[in-house]
């Protein structure tokens, strides 16, 4: 099975291109599977396995699963990655494509060769997610931007008691369906710096896409950031959000890394 191990800002994933292959997508579906594969030192190693599939009307279908195995509505860093893998293997065009995810249509681009992405509007906004604070919490909201999370207003991500305050929030009864749990915090240069505890790996990421939407949508709510927003994720690399306002929605764009780190073919697991 030919793979690609992609990283995007230390978001870690196994790639697969399944068009045309039944195998390989009912073997990704096989959570069994997806958990031997990010499995580290018995297996790959990663946050989730990605496959790229045929679209009937886009350019490809993305199908993400998590870590433990469960299908992801959407992972914006896997989508980035999509979008490099995608015009490598010459599936799209590197100056415009769009594909399908369960949180709907991305339409992706390169941009001076780095990935960007415009995702869904965000919706279920909340600045106050009507969860009480702990000690260093100055504020929690929460917004759904193709996957729920909750938003935590802190002033220095080092001192999170992620292990702790993670599994709480992310489990919380007045959610649903459970969220992911990001704690920003200003940075150096007008940057924002960000921790993540992530759902279906359930423990810390070293970033996280979809989060970093959610922090720049939260941040302009609470009236502390604009429409661009640079978030320093917990690998130390980059993610820029950009909000626009078009028809009467918000549009977010994300741009970070989309990076190659090796390619090769599964051999036993």
């Amino acid at each position: 099975m030919k793979l690609w191990k992609m990283s995007g800002s230390g978001n870690d994933f196994v790639f697969f291109d399944g068009r045309g292959d039944a195998t390989m997508e009912r073997r990704a579906r096989d959570p069994e599977f997806v958990r031997a594969v990010c499995t580290p030192h018995t297996g790959v190693g990663a946050d989730g396995v990605a496959v790229i599939q045929a679209s009937e009307t886009k350019d490809f279908r993305l199908a993400y699963f998590n870590r433990d195995g469960s299908l992801g509505e959407l992972c914006g860093n896997a989508s980035l990655c999509a979008t490099r893998l995608a015009t490598e293997l010459g599936i799209a065009d590197p100056k415009g494509l769009t594909f399908e995810t369960e949180a709907g249509v991305i339409t992706g681009r390169l941009r001076d060769g780095r990935p960007e992405i415009d995702l869904q509007p965000p919706a279920g906004l909340r600045t106050d997610a009507g969860i009480g604070r702990t000690a260093g919490e100055v504020r929690l909201g929460f917004v759904d931007t193709g996957v729920p999370h909750l938003v935590v207003r802190t002033e220095d991500t080092a001192q999170v008691d992620l292990e702790g305050r993670g599994p709480e929030l992310r489990f919380h009864e007045s959610l649903r369906a459970g969220a992911n749990v990001n704690w920003i915090a200003p940075g150096a240069d007008g940057e924002w710096r960000m921790r993540t505890y992530e759902r279906g790996v359930e423990g810390e990421t070293l970033a996280c896409g979809t989060g970093a939407v959610a922090c720049a949508v939260m941040l302009r709510a609470w009236g502390e950031t604009g429409d661009r927003t640079r978030i320093r994720t917990r690998s130390g690399r980059l993610l820029e959000v950009t909000l626009e306002e078009r028809g009467g929605v918000t549009v977010p764009s994300l741009a970070g890394e989309g990076r190659i780190v090796f390619d090769g073919a599964l051999r036993e697991l």
